[in-house]
């Protein structure tokens, strides 16, 4: 038995999760490996012929190939179902309700680290690891707290907002305090030197081809014929068009929407309700309030009255000053300049310097005035 400890990898086949199994093992931990299948590409769409992303038969194999080299198991678990009950309807219903839903913070949240955990206790594992990049430590308050990675270019803290302490505190995160270059170098040096060369994928694992509307048309049985034909209106709520259906639309939209204007104008409001789609200026998708739901707190167990944060309302947002103003189950983030493309649906996450305060979903977003 190690003293370091036993600890469940997930293991993608990819270069990040390649490197961070081999790192711990030559740290001295005592490593399994497991790669998690979450879907399944012959259902996801029609029109996609071809296995992409981190589910497919050569990412397993350069998976179990990694740990045949270093002499630690590797297993294949298969959650297709928990990920296609929990990711997949929810990123369905969450587009019919006219919001704009984050599947990676839901899988993360509610599959992976619950898959990672229950194995891990069948297994007789200490830790859980992962190749995000991501640093977390023990505060001095005792709490589990996540805190930006090195890289700031590859730092995921913005999707692990969800995780809860029990998980956090089970969890290690290898390469937080590298750079991807460094880890590049790493799988080279390691003997993976066509590893280091793998392109990355940026799609949704279940939408492969990267059109989210299409994978909708094949999910909702009929869902064509049910919104076709919806009205554009614009901020006065004057109708200006017909539109393909609500769905099929997103905040902060400006090509693709087959209207002529004479200027550029941009979707800054659905209405599910009445399958209804408003149209606007760039300056109507700035607000300066936004109100947050669903929250999970990591660095505090309360967030204090009227504390400062940079929260961050998607994924590549570099953040904006604001004030989080607590409400029983709701936060009211009130930024000190307008932000651009609030989306219901999304995620905000506040941040203290380099620490994750704690995050939720967003509601709506308003401009709230004195006046």
């Amino acid at each position: 038995m190690s003293k370091m400890g036993k600890v469940l990898v997930a293991m993608s086949g990819g270069i990040d999760s390649t490197v961070a199994a081999i790192m711990l093992h030559n740290q001295g931990y005592e490593v399994i490996g497991i790669t998690m299948k979450t879907w399944d590409y012959a259902t996801a769409s029609p029109s996609n012929k071809k296995e992409t992303g981190c589910c497919n038969l050569d990412s397993f194999n350069d998976a179990r190939q990694a740990a045949v080299d270093h002499g630690f198991p590797h297993y294949i678990l298969d959650i297709r179902e928990e990920f296609g009950d929990a990711v997949i309807e929810n990123f369905v219903e969450e587009y019919l309700a006219g919001r704009t839903p984050n599947p990676c913070v839901m899988c993360n949240t509610h599959i992976k680290w619950s898959a990672l955990l229950k194995r891990a206790d069948a297994l007789g594992c200490d830790f859980i690891a992962t190749g995000h990049y991501v640093k977390v430590r023990q505060h001095t308050n005792g709490r589990y707290v996540v805190s930006k990675a090195v890289d700031s270019n590859k730092d995921q803290s913005y999707v692990l907002w969800g995780l809860g302490q029990e998980c956090l505190s089970r969890s290690i995160f290898p390469l937080g305090e590298y750079t991807k270059p460094q880890i590049r170098q790493m799988a080279h040096d390691m003997g993976y030197p066509e590893l280091a060369k793998k392109n990355e994928s940026y799609e949704i694992c279940f939408v492969p081809d990267n059109d989210y509307r299409n994978f909708l048309k094949h999910r909702v049985d009929g869902l064509e014929a049910k919104v076709n034909g919806g009205t554009f209106v614009d901020t006065s709520g004057k109708i200006i068009g017909q539109h393909k259906g609500y769905p099929f639309y997103t905040i902060g939209q400006r090509k693709g929407l087959d209207i002529a204007f004479g200027k550029p104008v941009f979707v800054t409001e659905i209405i599910p309700e009445t399958n209804t789609v408003v149209l606007g200026d760039e300056e109507d998708l700035q607000k300066n309030t936004v109100h947050v739901a669903k929250l999970n707190l990591i660095k505090y167990a309360a967030i204090p009255e009227a504390i400062e944060a940079i929260t961050k309302i998607r994924y590549k947002d570099p953040g904006a000053l604001s004030v989080l103003h607590p409400n029983n189950n709701l936060v009211e983030v009130s930024f000190y300049n307008q932000v651009k493309g609030v989306a219901p649906g999304q995620s905000a996450v506040f941040y203290e310097n380099d620490d994750v305060i704690g995050g939720g979903i967003i509601q709506k977003g308003f401009n709230f005035t004195n006046n």
